[in-house]
């Protein structure tokens, strides 16, 4: 035939799309693995531990703060890289992707199944690991933040008082029926029965018997 079909040349531009689509996907699957947190603070809840729930809470807060910005930051370098000539952004691009790489590496750090049934442990190794955990976020959360897991705090402790009372048996509002008068009378007639048969019996023993 002779002739040779030109294979087309995937571009820089055309790989760091390709990246940040990648990475966004990867962002949705730990939204998703960060709702984990969300059972385990409802779990510890029922046992009455409300400091590892609270803590449960703070690290699922700071974990969908990384996810949020990192997305955020995603778009803006997708939005970018398509408006603007590539090879005026490109630097900029990479180096997102870099730091996109680093939150990615972060958070599977983070929530690896093990770590997060950790935090409902009662062994020495959990209980040292939740300190671990406990402490690193103490530098990451505001006080605004602080006050928002406090409030999904009591929102779970709600919700979860609203659904024992629901599964509790049904205990009627108002006043039992009376026992019916028959029932209580059946037992006084029949003392008063057997009264009346001892008396008539000592009377039959006392009467003479009649020529």
């Amino acid at each position: 035939m002779g002739a040779t079909q030109s294979k087309q040349k995937i571009t820089a531009q055309d790989k760091a799309i390709l990246d940040m689509k990648v990475q966004r996907d990867k962002l949705r699957q730990y939204q998703k693995k960060a709702n984990r947190e969300d059972a385990i603070a409802r779990e510890l809840l029922l046992k009455g531990d409300k400091q590892r729930a609270l803590l449960a809470l703070r690290r699922r807060k700071f974990q969908e703060q990384m996810i949020k910005k990192t997305d955020d930051q995603l778009f803006n370098l997708q939005q970018l890289s398509e408006t603007i000539e590539f090879s005026l952004v490109q630097k900029d691009v990479m180096f997102g992707l870099e730091q996109g790489n680093k939150v990615l590496t972060q958070l599977n750090n983070q929530m690896r199944i093990e770590d997060v049934e950790r935090l409902a442990d009662d062994t020495a190794e959990a209980i040292a690991y939740q300190n671990e955990v406990s402490e690193a976020l103490q530098s990451h959360m505001t006080a605004e933040d602080e006050e928002a897991v406090l409030a999904e705090l009591e929102e779970l402790e709600r919700q979860e008082t609203d659904r024992l009372r629901l599964e509790m048996p049904h205990v009627p509002s108002h006043a039992l029926p009376e026992q019916p008068e028959g029932v209580v009378e059946s037992e006084g007639e029949q003392e008063e029965e057997e009264e009346v048969g001892e008396g008539e019996a000592q009377r039959a023993r006392n009467e003479p018997l009649l020529a």
